[in-house]
C-alpha cells in the first residue's frame, strides 16, 4: 500500500489533485497525508462536482471534530494509554494515530471505506505509529475499553450505534460539531472543544465548536 495508490484513488473524483504530507492547526507534532489546499483555489467542472458529490474524498481531509479529538486525547494521555481502542468512522486515522501516540496498547482504525483505511495506514506510518485495521465494527472481537468517534451523530441514521458502543465497549467518547445538544440518557456533555477542519473549507464559525459527549458503564 503506497502513497501513489492513494493519489491514484483521488485522481478518480479529481484528476490533477496531490496530497501533501501537512502539520495540522494546534497539534503540530502530527501529520497527515491531505489534500493540497492548492487544489481548492479553483472552479470545479461539473464532472468533477458530480465525482465530488458522489464519491468525495473524505479521507484527504482531517474534520474539525476527528481534530479536536486528537488534540484532546493527546493532552490527556491517560484517558487511553495502555487501553485497546477503537476509532469508529476512522476516515484519515487522525484520532486512531493520536491514541497510538498516547500510548494506547491497540488502537483499532474501523472504516467501510478501503481507502479510509489506505489512507490509515499511510498516516500512521508518516507519524512513526502503528494502527489496527477494522473493516466491519461487528466483526471485531475481543473486549474493547474505548470506542472513539468524531462527526457520525450528523446523520439520524447513525444514531443506533449509540447503543451498540454503550454495550460494547467500557465508555464512549463522542465529538461533533453539528450536534450541540445530545439528547440520550446514557451519553453527558464532558466539554466543548475547539476545531478547523484541514485544509480549511471556510466553513462557518459555529461549526469550529466541538461538543465531546461520554459514556462510562
Amino acid at each position: 500500500m503506497t502513497l501513489a495508490a492513494l493519489n491514484a484513488e483521488l485522481h478518480h473524483v479529481l484528476a490533477d489533485a496531490q496530497l501533501i504530507a501537512t502539520r495540522l492547526p494546534g497539534l503540530e507534532k502530527l501529520q497527515l497525508w491531505l489534500l493540497d489546499p492548492a487544489n481548492l483555489n479553483r472552479a470545479f467542472s461539473s464532472e468533477e462536482t458530480r465525482r465530488l458529490l458522489d464519491q468525495p474524498p473524505y479521507w484527504s481531509f482531517c474534520w474539525g471534530s476527528g481534530l479536536a479529538l486528537a488534540r484532546w486525547i493527546l493532552e490527556h494521555p491517560q484517558q487511553v494509554r495502555g487501553k485497546r481502542v477503537l476509532d469508529f468512522g476512522s476516515g484519515s486515522g487522525v484520532v486512531a494515530i493520536a491514541c497510538a501516540m498516547a500510548g494506547a496498547q491497540q488502537s483499532i482504525a474501523c472504516d467501510l471505506d478501503p481507502q479510509a483505511l489506505l489512507a490509515s495506514t499511510l498516516n500512521a506510518e508518516l507519524n512513526g505509529v502503528e494502527l489496527t485495521l477494522a473493516e466491519d465494527f461487528f466483526a471485531v472481537t475481543g473486549d474493547i475499553d474505548l470506542i472513539l468517534a468524531a462527526d457520525v451523530l450528523y446523520d439520524s441514521s447513525n444514531r443506533v450505534f449509540l447503543e451498540h458502543f454503550r454495550q460494547r465497549a467500557a465508555s464512549t467518547m463522542l465529538a461533533d460539531s453539528r450536534v450541540r445538544d445530545l439528547q440520550h440518557p446514557s451519553y453527558r456533555l464532558l466539554s466543548r472543544l475547539q476545531g478547523q477542519t484541514w485544509p480549511d473549507l471556510g466553513e462557518p464559525l459555529a461549526f469550529r465548536e466541538v461538543a465531546l459527549y461520554g459514556n462510562t458503564h
